[in-house]
């Protein structure tokens, strides 16, 4: 019974990581980060029981097996179902780590960057010498 509820447990653990896990996924395609960010901690919280979990049924294994099969398979299945979710979700949060990182270089290099003047001055002078750019503008809106 013990190990029955073990694996019950474990299961309900990964239910509630996959629907965490799925609805940051959600929030990060729909560039809401912000409140995906929020989710940090019960997610870190729910990853940790659940690897406690997995370490402890690896550990016992053979008696898990032997005391309570269906549960082992049904642990086995769900976990198997969990790892396509994961790569999805890892998927999506690396494309906007690197967009997030894009973003950045080309802020960073466009501040760096400096101005030239295209154009003669008042009364047909030579443009001035490059100078450095001073400050950006930041839409918040996006």
């Amino acid at each position: 019974m013990e190990a029955e509820q073990f694996c019950s447990s474990v299961c309900q653990t990964m239910e509630r990581l996959l629907d965490l896990i799925e609805r940051e996924t959600e929030l990060v395609r729909a560039g809401q980060l912000m409140a995906a960010g929020e989710l940090q901690a019960d997610k870190a919280l729910l990853i940790h029981h659940y690897t406690q979990g997995v370490i402890y049924a690896k550990e016992h294994a053979v008696a898990l097996g032997n005391l309570a099969p269906a549960a082992v398979q049904a642990l086995r299945r769900q976990h198997s179902e969990f790892q396509p979710v994961l790569r999805i979700n890892l998927a999506v949060l690396s494309t906007a780590r690197e967009v997030a990182n894009n973003i950045v270089a080309v802020v960073a290099k466009t501040v760096g960057a400096k101005q030239r003047s295209t154009t003669y001055g008042p009364g047909g002078t030579a443009p001035q010498a490059p100078r450095a750019a001073e400050g950006i503008a930041v839409n918040r809106s996006l």
